[in-house]
């Protein structure tokens, strides 16, 4: 079984930096690709990143793309999302999510956390 909580999120100022983690209290995390996403107010939902199971493989969105990172701690059974140089256009709430690739389409995902508000002041 999956959970998936999410933490770190927040209100910075545009430039600024945080750190998202999803933490995964079951026993399976290293059995899952994981990945990022997001959805701001009146929009579809986004991949932001993906990570292989063995982190080997990493994906990113185009909009974050050299400002985002993903890694994930399997010995922690948590992945995060590091956030630079942060935007009013990042604003949003941000979601983990587990499934069997580091696939870009939400779809491909099984397992999903609560999220959590990021909101990025100009």
């Amino acid at each position: 079984q999956v959970h998936l909580v999410e933490s770190g999120g927040g209100l910075v100022q545009a430039g600024g930096s945080l750190r998202l983690s999803c933490a995964d209290s079951g026993r399976t995390f290293s059995s899952y690709a994981m990945g990022w996403f997001r959805q701001a107010p009146g929009k579809e939902r986004e991949v932001v990143a993906a990570i292989s199971r063995n982190a080997v493989i990493t994906n990113y969105g185009d909009s974050v793309k050299g400002r985002f990172t993903i890694s994930r701690d399997v010995s922690q059974n948590t992945v995060y999302l590091q956030m630079n140089s942060l935007e009013p256009e990042d604003t949003a709430v941000y979601y983990c999510a587990a499934g069997p690739r580091p696939h870009g389409s939400s779809g491909f995902y099984d397992y999903w956390g609560q999220g959590t508000q990021v909101t990025v002041s100009a």
